[in-house]
């Protein structure tokens, strides 16, 4: 029996949402669409569906008013009303390592969770509540981004912290599992032994995966660490923190904006968070280029580093939008892996081929793009079922 699923992604100010109808042997994706800068001037709001785009201005002063307007969209685009919404949770700490339907103990659990992601928690448990609110009998489904990273070795888990702190939550937690699921159901039942998959966007992380199971990834306790992203620092010394706060006078807020908000891609080009921008200006705008290297240097080093991990590498995947769509971030990193086996052809590098090294390659390289909707609608839906 087919179900409607409508599955939503919140983000710190965005709300992505798709419409599936899910059954036995069915996938159909019916819609999708998005609401920007929510909380914020100059909201946008879109979705496509039936062949037909909706974009217009429109302001949203919370998720909750975002939360409505997306369920007003899916009516006038003439869509069946979901049996069931499936959610996009970024964080379920240490003990919610698979989905679980949304109740009163999950909210609260949720809540006890959010200063471990405070950009991301509090906005996710308010669409939560918002479908409850309009629709008090539809089942909800909670999908983490953690769990896929819960099977690491402890090795891996672990800060060289006092233990204490372990006991407390403090650990390695690791982020864009849903993505990194989706990618090895598309590797198969018998993927390459050695993987490690690059997950590129705004936020970027990478994880190493060893004969099917994860044994380590770039983000750590929270989503701002790992690698240099679009507005966020990555991996910094604890001793800037320190400086900041200390020398400097930074409260709180004021730290947290600087290394979520107005670092990475952005800060050091001071152009813009957006790779794409940043590649047509880099021959013209010296800190457009550096930022560019800077970004590819810190893939290159974070690989290497996963590669000892996997003591070799046997397979090297790209993903998200980054990762699918920027051909010269590609290039500039695979260039600097031979010395790992990879052999890089330019052409079907260019071309964004699923396959982008040259067949005598010893490690291959992949271009998969990822699809975390999916997976929430099936997980949803083996829930329900």
């Amino acid at each position: 029996m087919a179900e409607v699923v409508l599955c939503m992604n919140a983000g710190s100010s965005s709300l992505k949402f798709s419409l599936y109808r899910m059954g036995p042997d069915t996938e159909e994706l019916l819609g999708n669409g998005s609401i920007e800068h929510i909380g914020l001037e100059g909201g946008r709001v879109s979705m496509k569906a039936g062949g037909k785009t909706v974009s217009r201005q429109q302001d949203f002063v919370d998720f909750t008013s975002a939360v409505q307007a997306a369920f007003r969209l899916l009516e006038e685009a003439g869509l069946p009303r979901p049996e069931a919404v499936g959610h996009r949770v970024v964080h379920g700490g240490a003990g919610l390592i698979r989905p679980a339907k949304v109740d009163e103990k999950l909210l609260a659990e949720l809540g006890e969770l959010s200063p471990f992601a405070p950009l991301h928690l509090p906005q996710e448990i308010e669409g939560m509540e918002a479908v409850k609110s309009r629709f008090p009998e539809l089942p909800q489904v909670a999908c983490f981004d953690t769990a896929f990273h819960r099977s690491m070795p402890e090795l891996a888990q672990r800060y060289p912290l006092p233990r204490r702190l372990w006991d407390e939550g403090l650990r390695r937690y690791g982020f864009h599992g849903i993505s990194y699921e989706y990618i090895m159901g598309v590797l198969g039942e018998s993927p390459p032994s050695r993987v490690i998959i690059a997950h590129l966007g705004n936020g970027a992380s990478m994880a190493a995966v060893k004969d099917g199971r994860p044994v380590d990834t770039t983000m750590g306790f929270s989503p701002t660490g790992g690698l240099m992203m679009g507005t966020r620092t990555g991996d910094i010394d604890p001793g800037v923190v320190l400086y900041l706060l200390g020398e400097k006078g930074y409260g709180y807020q004021e730290l947290e904006h600087t290394v979520n908000r107005e670092a990475g891609l952005l800060g050091v080009s001071g152009i813009s968070r957006n790779m794409k921008v940043l590649l047509e200006k880099r021959r013209h705008e010296p800190a457009a280029a550096q930022a560019v290297e800077m970004f590819c240097y810190y893939l290159k080093k974070h690989i290497g580093a996963l590669a000892a991990a996997l003591e070799g590498l046997d397979l090297l995947v790209f993903t998200a939008g980054i990762g699918e769509k920027a051909a010269p971030v590609r290039e500039i990193v695979c260039r600097g892996l031979r010395h790992l086996g990879i052999r890089l052809d330019p052409e079907s590098n260019n071309r964004h081929a699923d396959t982008i090294t040259t067949p005598e390659s010893p490690c291959a390289v992949r271009v998969i793009p990822t699809n975390e909707d999916l997976v929430i609608a099936r997980r949803t839906y083996a829930m329900l079922g």
